[in-house]
């Protein structure tokens, strides 16, 4: 039988076990640079503090969470497998984890998932199940999966030892703004299913309680902010298709939605021209590669969607894995226009 998940609600998630999430990621993941560019404090009239997850193994910040819920799964457990759903980033973590801990992982991603997401997945030693997106329920997939194998459920975002993980990002940030003699008065955060909104949002209440925290979502995934200003979880239409395939979920998640609510000050809507816009300067002026998805929060401080003049700005770049075809083209596109 697959091993149910332990949720026992959002009173589980707290920044001690941020803090001990870290201390188990010690040596595991990568201290992510905090970059700071003079070209983008200038336009944003502020200080702008980079907080580069593109540059964490596996491309992304998910590394951090998937990590943390499989160091504390019995060895067990942990020895009949992990299954995961994700359009690549999750997937990659969760696979780099399993092989650490020498488990089998099984991931369902999308058939249309960026192709350097699966072949980096299957080199970690992850096995790929397919579905199609549009048409298909990923988590009804994982879940009979986990049944038939008897594995247990590595979530993308709404589980406490994934938020908490995750959580470490911002106390990096935090540690790391400090030793450039800053103080984050706000964060923007890309998000999906809020799982590294929420995470941060948890240790930011006990060592930043005054910095405001914004999230930057796609057009026509917007739902975390329709969902914070309705009082209640709201669902996307994944019908549509986007370039930001990292946070195009369909809702935040059960534990993620009441965190974000206490804690979310506000966000933006980015159109898939301001992350291309993004996407071409963190190349350009950063030198740094960034997914769309991963650009988000960048896209929103870059089309002044949130105010920066006069604030010190922490942004996560939170992801970088995107096809080089992608990529190639979307730099292409902006030069055209220049």
């Amino acid at each position: 039988m697959a091993t149910k998940l332990n949720i026992v609600g959002e009173e589980a998630i707290t920044a001690g076990g941020v803090h001990a999430a870290a201390r188990r990621l010690a040596g595991k993941t990568v201290r992510t640079p905090l970059l700071e560019n003079q070209r983008l404090n200038d336009l944003a009239g502020g200080r702008v503090l980079l907080k580069c997850e593109a540059l964490q193994r596996g491309g992304s910040f998910k590394l951090r969470g998937a990590y943390n819920l499989l160091s504390r799964l019995p060895e067990e457990v942990r020895a009949r497998g992990v299954v995961a759903w994700s359009s690549g980033n999750h997937a990659q973590g969760v696979a780099i984890a399993a092989r650490a801990f020498d488990c089998p992982a099984v991931i369902v991603m999308p058939a249309d998932a960026p192709a350097i997401k699966s072949e980096m997945v299957r080199a970690h030693g992850a096995e790929i199940v397919r579905y199609d997106r549009y048409t298909e329920d990923r988590e009804a997939i994982g879940k009979a999966l986990c049944e038939e194998r008897g594995m247990s459920l590595a979530p993308s975002f709404d589980h406490p030892d994934i938020i908490e993980g995750q959580g470490t990002v911002a106390l990096e940030a935090v540690e790391q703004a400090g030793e450039m003699g800053a103080r984050a008065d706000q964060f923007v955060i890309c998000c999906g299913g809020g799982g590294l909104t929420a995470g941060c949002a948890t240790i930011l209440e006990e060592i930043a309680p005054k910095s405001d925290i914004f999230i930057a979502e796609p057009e026509g995934f917007d739902e975390a902010q329709a969902s914070l200003k309705a009082g209640m979880r709201l669902t996307a239409d994944v019908t549509q298709k986007t370039i930001c395939d990292a946070i195009a979920t369909p809702s935040l998640g059960l534990l993620t939605f009441p965190i974000m609510q206490r804690r979310v000050t506000g966000g933006a809507c980015v159109t898939e021209e301001d992350v291309k816009q993004a996407v071409a300067f963190a190349f350009k002026h950063l030198k740094i590669v960034t997914e769309p998805g991963g650009a988000a929060a960048l896209a929103a401080v870059l089309s002044k969607k949130i105010p920066t003049s006069g604030k010190t700005t922490v942004v996560t770049l939170s992801g970088g894995n995107i096809d080089p075809a992608l990529f190639s083209s979307i730099l292409l596109e902006i030069e055209n226009k220049a």
